[in-house]
């Protein structure tokens, strides 16, 4: 899992707005078939929206760094009950911006 920079997270962010979420975690939680169609869905479209339903019981941070942790993938974003993960693929869907070589000082 590589650590997206603010630009490279922003930048996923906005390809990742009018997604729909493809994946949904419930009651069920973080189960093998959930996992299997994480990784599933990162190697064919890089970038996913998973929903967190009302009877899933961990925490959404929780579910969105276990996600990442296992599928090997970034979290662009969580906001409200809504994941974003960013995965590359073989294929390289998606370009993100290079990481900056370090801001200019303003004396």
């Amino acid at each position: 899992m590589q650590k997206l920079t603010g630009k490279q997270a922003r930048h996923l962010r906005a390809l990742g707005h009018h997604l729909n979420a493809i994946i949904m975690v419930g009651k069920e939680e973080l189960d093998e078939n959930l996992l299997r169609s994480v990784d599933e869905n990162l190697e064919a479209h890089e970038l996913i929206k998973i929903k967190i339903q009302k009877g899933c019981l961990l925490d959404r941070h929780e579910v969105a760094e276990e996600l990442a942790r296992r599928s090997g993938a970034s979290v662009a974003q969580v906001l409200g009950n809504t994941i974003l993960l960013y995965r590359p693929s073989e294929k390289k869907r998606i370009e993100l911006p290079a990481p900056s070589k370090g801001a200019a000082k303003k004396g």
